[in-house]
């Protein structure tokens, strides 16, 4: 499930949270490749940061709802593990040992995009972000994870990626969507139209 990359001498106590190095517009990938902070590995990872922050903030709205927060949790660290997996310099640290995340991670998600969609009513036509608070913020999940997995194609198109990143990405906007539907309904509202 962790992203297993092998860093010395990084203690997290005594790090300093700013460093000035990246004060005239570059930034280090893992591996010491310095790279302009538009490189689009680095637009690629921070997508997923900022996915991971919305999830986040999805959690402060789901304490009335049957959620699985810790399916949630697990997403986070998935995101963090992918992140971790864009923000690395292959040419310099070898990956290829290491899980990005479990071979089951697909296939988790899709057992619970089925099992929330079995609850659903058929969908009739495209849904409108809203309902409520909750399934609101769900869409915008689901818009970022969209938006990440283009950034991760757009370096998918220069440097190699997991193929499995590729594709967790795309069934994980998939499950926001059935998410957001779920949270709407459990409420009792029906989706926008």
């Amino acid at each position: 499930m962790i992203l297993k990359l092998e860093i010395r001498n990084l203690e997290i106590r005594s790090m300093k949270i700013y460093t000035k190095t990246g004060d005239k517009g570059k930034t280090g990938l893992i591996g010491g490749t310095r790279v302009s902070k538009n490189d689009m590995r680095i637009e690629a990872y921070g997508t997923i940061d900022e996915l991971n922050a919305f999830v986040g903030l999805l959690t402060t709205y789901l304490s009335d709802f049957d959620v699985n927060f810790p399916f949630l949790k697990k997403i986070q660290n998935n995101l963090f593990s992918v992140g971790a997996y864009l923000a690395t310099d292959k040419e310099k640290v070898d990956t290829s040992k290491s899980a990005i995340f479990e071979e089951d991670e697909i296939s988790l998600i899709e057992q619970e995009i089925d099992r929330l969609n079995a609850i659903l009513p058929p969908l009739k036509a495209f849904v409108l972000p809203g309902g409520n608070s909750a399934g609101a913020v769900t869409h915008v999940c689901r818009t970022v994870a969209r938006r990440a997995e283009r950034r991760i194609y757009d370096v998918a198109e220069h440097y190699p990626v997991a193929e499995k990143i590729l594709i967790y990405m795309n069934r994980l906007s998939d499950y926001f969507f059935v998410l957001s539907r779920y949270l709407i309904k459990e409420t009792g509202n029906e989706d926008f139209f």
